[in-house]
């Protein structure tokens, strides 16, 4: 069975910001994936060539919450991030005909 390597991709303002002004685009990917294997997903889901392959293992945060029982205290489960960079004139259009 292959894992689904690409999760998802991050959207957020500093996403955006990147996108436009650098090229770059991030993604939540599967935590047992490598450089390698992200290369090749994003090549072949967008069909697109990949200049770079930078990844961050974001680590899980602790929250907390006061209910009337008691304060309730869990995590947010961390998850790996890679931050990929197209050659010059490449770009991914996530939303499509939006």
């Amino acid at each position: 069975m292959a894992k689904n390597i690409i999760i998802k991709p991050i959207i957020t303002e500093k996403a955006e910001t990147l996108s436009e002004n650098m090229g770059q685009y991030s993604f939540i990917v599967d935590k047992r994936a490598n450089k390698v294997e992200i290369r090749k997903a994003v090549e072949k889901q967008f069909n697109v060539s990949v200049d770079s392959v930078n990844t961050i293992n974001m680590p899980k945060k602790s929250k907390s919450r006061n209910t009337r029982s008691g304060v309730v205290k869990g995590a947010v489960s961390g998850y790996k991030k890679a931050i990929i960079t197209l050659s010059e004139g490449e770009n991914i259009d996530f939303f499509g005909d939006i």
